[in-house]
């Protein structure tokens, strides 16, 4: 379970009466995620989130994260709301950490996505990249290429209980990326981590959208890069072609890809696997003492980061560039 931090009854009362939501009826720790507490919230006035943000998360970007939200839902997008308390700000303070209330939304997420599931999220991102252009606050990716060597160090001496050999493997790859990493294509806000427990559908019909606390300024075909590595792999970690021409073709729908991001594709779906890779190696050597929270394999991505090795051309994942030209 993703708690770190446990509230004492008589703070979170306390807490509470800086909004206008009620009185609380429950309050229940979520399982999911690996960065924040969290914790699904029922008061007279409804279902919400609150999240106690926890040391990865700098007090510093809250600001962006909390604001871009809001920006998104003004803009039609199902995401959470962040609630202001009664003062008019968003961010709050709980049990000594930064904290914040969102809205709830109604879904669930999909554990083996079909096709159809990723077409909508394809169409999703492309909505999510095109309603951000005009977000004021800029903040930088703190996990693009030029942290990925810092972070593989941090781990670098215990990588081999994962895996023998692994700090070759990822030495070589980020000797690879560091040569062949694209410059001057689109970019702007991204929501980095969209996987499939970010995503909600109600009767497989997307509903919402959550997580944002990973959202930064860089390549925006790089976000769909991501997306493929988590909702095209199969549970044996095979690549499904299908689904990745569907999530494609529901991009293009929305945001055309140049022909320079249609290009860059396997190299920037080798550095996704790469990035995700890292941070999960990290994770699994140093889980917090006493934390109710199961880390992410790294394995997995070290499977897909082999698949994306062996791509030369972006026509593998399943779209052809000029029949998705055509047929726009």
């Amino acid at each position: 379970m993703a708690v770190y931090t446990d509230i004492r009854d008589d703070e979170l009362a306390a807490y509470l009466t800086l909004y206008d939501i009620g009185l609380l009826h429950s309050l229940k720790g979520i399982a999911e995620g690996v960065e924040n507490s969290n914790y699904l919230m029922a008061t007279d006035a409804g279902m919400f989130v609150l999240t106690l943000y926890e040391k990865r998360v700098k007090a510093a970007d809250l600001p962006f994260f909390l604001g871009l939200m809001d920006h998104l839902a003004a803009r039609g997008m199902n995401c959470p709301r962040p609630v202001a308390m009664r003062n008019g700000q968003m961010l709050g303070r709980l049990a000594g950490k930064p904290s914040a209330i969102v809205t709830f939304l109604d879904g669930v997420s999909v554990r083996r996505p079909s096709a159809d599931h990723c077409r909508q999220v394809g169409a999703q991102l492309a909505r999510l990249h095109l309603s951000a252009a005009d977000f004021p606050i800029r903040r930088p990716n703190a996990l693009t290429l030029e942290n990925w060597r810092p972070l593989f160090e941090s781990s670098a001496e215990r990588c081999h209980e994962v895996e023998p050999n692994l700090g070759d493997f990822i030495r070589a790859e980020l000797d690879h990326l560091e040569r062949r990493w694209p410059s001057g294509l689109p970019s702007g806000v991204i929501h980095a981590d969209l996987f499939r427990d970010n995503v909600f559908f109600l009767k497989d019909e997307l509903s919402g959208i959550i997580d944002f606390y990973f959202a930064c300024n860089d390549l925006l075909a790089y976000d769909l890069a991501i997306c493929l590595n988590a909702w095209c792999f199969e549970q044996d970690w095979s690549f499904n072609v299908t689904k990745a021409r569907s999530m494609l073709q529901g991009y293009m729908s929305g945001r055309p890809l140049s022909r320079q991001e249609f290009d860059a594709l396997p190299v920037l779906a080798r550095g996704s696997a790469l990035r995700f890779l890292l941070t999960r190696l990290y994770d699994w050597l140093n889980v917090p003492p006493g934390a109710l929270v199961v880390p992410h394999d790294p394995l997995e991505y070290l499977a897909k980061l082999r698949f994306h090795q062996g791509v030369d051309k972006a026509e593998a994942y399943g779209l052809d560039f000029a029949d998705a030209a055509g047929a726009r």
